[in-house]
């Protein structure tokens, strides 16, 4: 019997050694500001290098680099940004994800960079790479337009996921969610938009109020959004029959998130329930790779890891809730309803596509 010698497909693994150098290539040139330098108008390589204060050469082999990327157009003599490249990172777009991207550039690249040790000691880097017991943010957003721009970077990704989070179940019966850790309020507003019943409240830390008001001012739905400031594991919480919480519950540790999770169910009335807004693995763990990566990266910077629906459940559970469903989005988060009270007082409409416990 012959033996088939041709090698496997070495794409996969090629491609894979080159990922790095192609995020770091957008960082870079995030960071030179090649896009905010673009945003009037295409130029040419001769006006960009002295602007960006980079060697001709090297500069053009960033920027040809950016148009195999198709974050640039090039011409016969200019260059200028993609439509997505001024949507996501340019620092005038509403939709901005730089705040984020040069946080990866600048902070979670050297965490990254043990991952191997994060891997044999199971714990987060910021001792090893800065001298740190935990991720204390005020050393990197020390000043008032750092913190902006890292808030509105989390804005942009929140703005791809909470609609539809929002509209992931039937909460026509709910009438005033609370969105926890809240940031710019970009969740609350979504189910505000969504559901023209529902009353919203975004609670966070007095550093993100500021910011957060002024996003809910300039929205179609400011008169029934308002901005309270407070930490949601020693404050009271604002009364509610529906919470919120969305990208929280994956940087804490199962012991944080029940603790968090039981003071949310003391504060609702039987019958309200709880919204969580994260990306779900699948039940083996085996996808989707957006949540693999998102994990490695909560080891690497925080105590917590992404989680399947069945994980969440038990959490949710244990605190005292009910009755648990999960929904799959389109979206970079998916989303998950938990009620207090009996199954027949819950009463979430399980869309097509639900996954249910």
């Amino acid at each position: 019997m012959a033996h088939d010698l041709t090698p496997p497909d070495p794409a996969g693994i090629l491609d894979l050694i080159e990922a790095f150098r192609r995020s770091k290539t957008m960082f870079a040139a995030v960071s030179l500001g090649v896009f905010d330098a673009l945003a009037a108008g295409p130029q040419s390589l001769s006006n960009l290098a002295p602007q960006l204060g980079a060697n001709p050469d090297a500069l053009e082999r960033l920027l040809d680099a950016c148009v195999g990327l198709q974050l640039l157009a090039k011409g016969a003599h200019h260059y200028e940004n993609t439509p997505a490249a001024t949507a996501y990172l340019t620092a005038t777009s509403p939709q901005r994800l730089t705040g984020y991207v040069n946080y990866s550039n600048t902070v979670l690249w050297k965490l990254w960079a043990h991952l191997e040790d994060a891997v044999r000691e199971g714990s987060h880097r910021w001792q090893q790479v800065y001298g740190w017991d935990g991720p204390i943010f005020a050393h990197f957003f020390n000043t008032e337009e750092s913190k902006r721009e890292f808030l509105m970077g989390m804005h942009g990704l929140g703005m791809m996921s909470s609609p539809h989070v929002a509209g992931a179940f039937d909460l026509s019966r709910f009438r005033r969610v609370v969105d926890l850790g809240g940031a710019t309020g970009h969740l609350a507003l979504a189910a505000c938009q969504r559901w023209p019943e529902l009353k919203g409240v975004v609670f966070d830390l007095a550093a993100a109020v500021p910011l957060a008001r002024e996003i809910v001012g300039a929205s179609d739905v400011a008169d029934r959004v308002e901005v309270v400031a407070g930490d949601f594991f020693t404050d009271p919480l604002p009364e509610a029959d529906l919470y919120a919480l969305g990208r929280i519950l994956h940087d804490w540790s199962d012991d944080k998130i029940v603790t968090l999770l039981s003071k949310v169910y003391e504060a609702l009335p039987p019958g309200g329930a709880l919204l969580i807004a994260e990306k779900l693995l699948l039940d083996d763990k085996t996808g989707p790779r957006s949540a693999q990566m998102q994990s490695l990266n909560m080891l690497c910077c925080t105590e917590g890891k992404e989680r399947t629906l069945a994980e969440y459940e038990t959490l949710l559970l244990t605190a005292g809730f009910a009755h648990v469903i999960g929904r799959r989005t389109n979206a970079p988060l998916d989303a998950v309803l938990a009620v207090k009270g009996t199954e027949s007082q819950a009463r979430p409409v399980t869309p097509n596509g639900a996954v249910s416990h």
